[in-house]
């Protein structure tokens, strides 16, 4: 796994209420809040490097509508830009489980999984915190990104 990895900024949604005190939308933060949350961090690697580009695509289109998504708290897309194994996924955190779930299950969303579903390997992981802290959210899904934790089985 390449050691490199890039980060848009942090895009706030309409549940940003449970965003971390102190956010200025950007990434930066001052600690955490008393707001639970749901954090998904999703991972494709393409069979063939190409494919790359056109999932970077859909997913800054995604991202473009992201403050219309009901318990979207907020969001990041990730790549690893090796030419030779890419990948891209997303840190998206949410009110709610069920929030997440109706993401996953939008006529756009399904969309976008049904065409790269054979292009390439998917994996994805969840959890859940008391309390969002931004900071640490990221470094948790740094770490899964980068190899330094096992993803859950």
């Amino acid at each position: 796994m390449s050691a490199t990895l890039w980060f848009t900024p942090w895009k706030p949604g309409p549940a940003a209420d449970v965003a971390p005190a102190g956010s200025d939308g950007n990434g930066g933060s001052d600690g955490g809040t008393d707001g639970a949350a749901v954090v998904s961090v999703t991972e494709f690697t393409p069979h063939r490097p190409l494919t790359a580009v056109g999932v970077t695509v859909e997913g800054i289109a995604l991202r473009r509508i992201w403050q219309d998504l009901e318990g979207a708290v907020g969001l990041w897309l990730w790549v690893d830009p090796d030419p030779f194994r890419p990948r891209s996924g997303s840190i998206s955190v949410w009110r709610t489980e069920r929030d997440l779930q109706a993401f996953v299950a939008r006529r756009d969303h399904m969309r976008i999984v049904r065409s790269y579903r054979n292009r390439g390997s998917m994996r994805a992981t969840t959890w859940q915190t008391d309390g969002f802290d931004m900071d640490a959210t990221q470094e948790a899904a740094r770490a899964l990104l980068s190899g330094r934790s096992a993803w859950p089985a």
